[in-house]
């Protein structure tokens, strides 16, 4: 059973991370929209981007996941 523990871990902390970037990218957007630095907002927006792309990631090595391991789909039914 601890092996089983560790692979939901994995997802739970693909979860977490997924999370983790969102709360960031609404940081830099908030951050790109409190300044009239023209620089500084587009490399926040630049950075909200990467977020985006962080995420869209995470979410598919989570879909991965979920989809074709035995033990999620286990635990899941």
């Amino acid at each position: 059973m601890k092996g089983d523990d560790a692979k939901v871990t994995v997802k739970s902390d693909y979860e977490k991370a997924v999370a983790m970037c969102e709360a960031n990218k609404g940081n830099y957007a908030m951050m790109a929209h409190s300044t009239d630095d023209q620089q500084v907002k587009q490399m926040f927006n630049n950075m909200k981007s990467d977020m985006d792309k962080h995420i869209q990631f995470l979410n598919s090595r989570l879909e991965y996941l979920t989809l074709n391991n035995q033990l999620y789909q286990d635990f899941n039914n």
